[in-house]
């Protein structure tokens, strides 16, 4: 047995088809062909989409699935629509991803609402701090204000 695993196809006889054998497949595939074409005309359009389940069923249950009937509850069947049926301007249904970025951003413009009008608690913090600032400044003001003015009147006085 060589390395592969496999044996070669080397010193096997050749097998050849008969043409008569080719020929008859070629008709009994036109046939086919011809028939599917005229009953795709004649049939309506419902009748084609039972058609066309009846053989995905026969396609799909190939095999042993076509000996167990097995029921899933989660597997979501891809249900094709026609373009007539496509509804364009139905509203789009967004993804979770997307309903939470939209409500983060209002729950962001709702906050600096708030905080303009100063009803947040960083808002009257903020505010506190300013006023007692502004204090600091006026006090600090005055001051100055009272060392310029006994500087006046010491100069005044020499």
């Amino acid at each position: 047995m060589p390395w592969g695993g496999k044996k070669g196809h080397k010193g096997r006889g050749k097998q050849f088809s008969n043409p008569e054998e080719i020929d008859r497949q070629m008709k009994a595939q036109r046939e086919l062909e011809e028939n599917a074409g005229a009953e795709k005309e004649s049939s309506s359009d419902s009748e084609e989409e039972s058609s066309s389940d009846e053989e995905s069923e026969s396609r799909r249950r190939s095999g042993v699935e076509g000996l167990i009937e097995i029921e899933n509850p989660n597997r979501v069947s891809q249900k094709n629509k026609k373009v007539t049926e496509v509804d364009v301007s139905a509203p789009k249904e967004l993804s979770r991803r997307e309903r939470e970025e939209i409500e983060k951003q209002k729950s962001k413009e709702r906050y600096m609402k708030l905080h303009l009008e100063g009803k947040t608690d960083q808002a009257r913090a903020d505010l506190a701090r300013l006023a007692i600032i502004k204090k600091q400044r006026e006090e600090a003001a005055k001051k100055r204000e009272e060392l310029r003015k006994v500087k006046e009147t010491e100069e005044a006085k020499r």
